[in-house]
């Protein structure tokens, strides 16, 4: 058990846990601003899912992992607006329809890359996004290579949950935005638009999660599969509720629970005998033991999942 306490060792389980924290942050964060607008979106999955293989397909034809960043974005706003028309206009049932997305949006990337490339294919490499060193912070002993040699969207990331807490606490806009998530109907009467609130809070959900799906494909690893994102919008939901519902909060959830999964797949390497189903197991497990202990003392946005009905005022 000595090479856990190596400095190489340590060194590397604490960039794997920046970077493995990254989709579950930005995917996090994009369900904060859901959840603050009263909209319990659990189809991030899906959302994923389809950001994943936009991302991965314009990425691929262009050979610009940027612009596939950019389509990943487009494609979750799209997949959402579903979402959104089914519960903001209809005021249709929250979690039924957002566990419609995590359906279909998966099934329908399936298909196209199944269409794109063929049904036979085998793993296509696309394009990978290359780290972006920042010059005298990434020399810094230990400490520069984590934090400081990562991609640009790890770096947006981190930055987003600052400007996230000041958008929401320090600005009349994320101070209207909130409101519309606690007292709708009070906030129709001071001549905030809520309707057009809750579609500029799915409108940024969907570009946020379909970026952290896109983020899997073009930074992360430079190809799709079935199941590449692997429950991590679950995960970013449960980290939302686990921060309760603030930036900072979900910044330190998210880092939690890209720790374990960092953790669990250097365990692998280094224990050869353990099956590694058994290792794989501990990011979820973190997840099931934070909802449990922790994700029940305080409830989000008292307006959460409640559909809006304009006309009763």
């Amino acid at each position: 058990m000595g090479y856990i306490f190596n400095v190489g060792f340590i060194q590397e389980l604490l960039l794997s846990t920046v970077r493995m924290a990254t989709p579950i942050l930005i995917v996090a964060l994009a369900e904060l601003y859901s959840e603050r607008a009263g909209l319990v979106n659990i189809g991030l999955d899906g959302i994923m899912a389809f950001g994943a293989l936009i991302g991965f397909l314009v990425g691929y034809t262009t050979g610009n992992p940027y612009l596939g960043i950019l389509a990943g974005a487009v494609g979750g706003v799209v997949v959402n607006m579903i979402y959104a028309f089914c519960v903001i206009h209809l005021c249709a049932e929250q979690i039924v329809y957002g566990m419609a997305i995590n359906i279909f949006a998966p099934a329908i990337a399936s298909f196209i890359y199944k269409i794109y490339f063929g049904v036979n294919s085998t793993l296509i490499q696309g394009a990978l996004m290359d780290p972006l060193t920042i010059p005298l912070l990434s020399s810094i002993p230990i400490l520069g290579k984590v934090f400081f040699n990562h991609t640009p969207i790890v770096y947006f990331t981190y930055l987003m949950v600052p400007i996230t807490a000041i958008f929401l606490n320090k600005t009349k806009a994320g101070l209207n935005f909130k409101a519309v998530g606690e007292f709708p109907k009070a906030a129709e009467s001071l001549g905030i638009h809520v309707i057009r609130q809750k579609y500029i809070a799915c409108i940024i959900c969907g570009a946020l999660a379909g970026i952290g799906g896109a983020y899997l494909t073009t930074c992360y690893i430079n190809t799709y599969s079935d199941g590449v994102v692997s429950g991590r919008g679950f995960i970013a939901l449960s980290a939302v509720i686990f921060g309760r519902w603030m930036p900072g909060g979900v910044l330190l959830a998210a880092l939690l629970f890209g720790f374990a999964d960092a953790l669990q797949l250097r365990m692998q390497i280094a224990s050869s005998g353990t099956p590694y189903q058994l290792l794989a197991m501990i990011p979820y497990l973190c997840t099931l033991f934070a909802l449990a202990f922790f994700g029940i003392k305080k409830a989000g946005p008292k307006a959460n999942g409640k559909p809006y009905f304009r006309e009763e005022r």
